[in-house]
């Protein structure tokens, strides 16, 4: 009797352990970097709408899908975007290889510290430095340049990793949305051969669902091998009028979530949440000149038409000053 007991005992205890253990699990707070406000609040409504079955609001697991830009929105983007930072460091990286590019823009002004001078001729310019000793090579070997590249080389004003600069606030949201069975993607203007070395270790995102800019590429057989070689020039641009675009070529569903930081992303944004149903869209705004960085207006990240579409339709805006607990990971406690 005492033996069966002990047993009712310790079974009771299990069972109660259990209950709290789920009942703090279902109370977790999934975004614990955001204050609590109306961004906060806005996302967690979001999601707790359209993932209740028996709602006339329930999405589909398949159709939840959720898309997100990169530079400035799920990672800082300056004092420059860190793929073009990437271009400059392996420009130097080769300098030694390419002594004609002493006399070649923008080479020249890169390798003299004039970024003024190299930037000026457009996109076109930066194409260039981007692409810089990144083509006529595989996409393996290009993989493997930039996760070395990522492994070591360190942003100039925090000193951190570039893929330590990842908004952390951000990592959360894209866990909470996976949590409850969406699928999340990035749509960037950067190139995704580029994102594509890191976006699944740093946001669990994998290559196949990162949208980008992409370069030419072309088959050929080498040794005997068939192979995909980078070539230079620029096949599709992933920016403002492309990206929904993009999102129906590579995805062929509209999305129900859109996540940006600039005006570069207001057509994503602005597709997204023109379609029938629930729908979220978000900016993230700098506002933090202390811990990262203020700007509406910059060339790296125009923020103004965007404003204008959140406040006439009631898209979420995110304070980054006010809205987030901390900027990066490292800095939790």
């Amino acid at each position: 009797m005492k033996i069966r007991h002990t047993h009712s005992i310790i079974a009771g205890a299990l069972s109660c352990a259990l209950a709290v253990t789920a009942a703090v699990a279902q109370s977790a707070d999934p975004l614990p970097s955001w204050n609590d406000g109306k961004s906060k609040q806005s996302i967690l409504t979001f999601v707790s709408t359209v993932t209740r079955e028996g709602s006339p609001q329930f999405v589909p697991p398949a159709e939840r899908i959720a898309t997100f830009d990169n530079d400035g929105t799920l990672w800082a983007e300056q004092p420059l975007y860190f793929q073009l930072l990437f271009g400059i460091d392996r420009i130097k990286e080769l300098a030694p290889e390419h002594p004609e590019w002493k006399e070649v823009e923008p080479f020249k002004s890169v390798l003299a510290g004039d970024l003024k001078t190299a930037f000026a001729g457009g996109t076109k310019s930066l194409v260039e430095i981007v692409g810089a000793g990144n083509t006529n090579i595989t996409p393996d070997e290009f993989d493997q340049i930039v996760k070395k590249w990522a492994a070591t080389a360190r942003h100039p004003k925090t000193g951190r990793l570039y893929t330590e600069m990842a908004y952390q606030p951000m990592l959360e949201v894209l866990e909470y949305l996976r949590a409850n069975g969406f699928k999340t993607y990035i749509t960037s203007g950067g190139g995704a051969d580029f994102m594509r070395a890191f976006a699944e270790r740093v946001y669990g995102i994998p290559p196949e669902q990162v949208i980008g800019s992409v370069g030419e590429v072309k088959f050929e057989m080498r040794d005997g091998k068939p192979v995909l070689i980078r070539q230079a020039a620029l096949d599709f641009f992933d920016d403002n009028v492309f990206k929904p675009v993009a999102i129906q070529r590579n995805i062929g569903r509209r999305p129900i979530a859109a996540f940006g930081n600039s005006d570069g992303d207001l057509q994503m944004l602005q597709w997204s949440c023109a379609g029938a149903g629930t729908r979220f869209c978000l900016f993230v705004r700098h506002t933090d000149a202390a811990r990262e960085w203020a700007y509406d207006i910059s060339p790296l990240g125009r923020l103004e038409k965007g404003l204008e579409e959140a406040k006439a339709h009631g898209w979420t805006v995110v304070d980054m000053k006010n809205d987030w607990k901390v900027i990066y990971p490292f800095e939790k406690k």
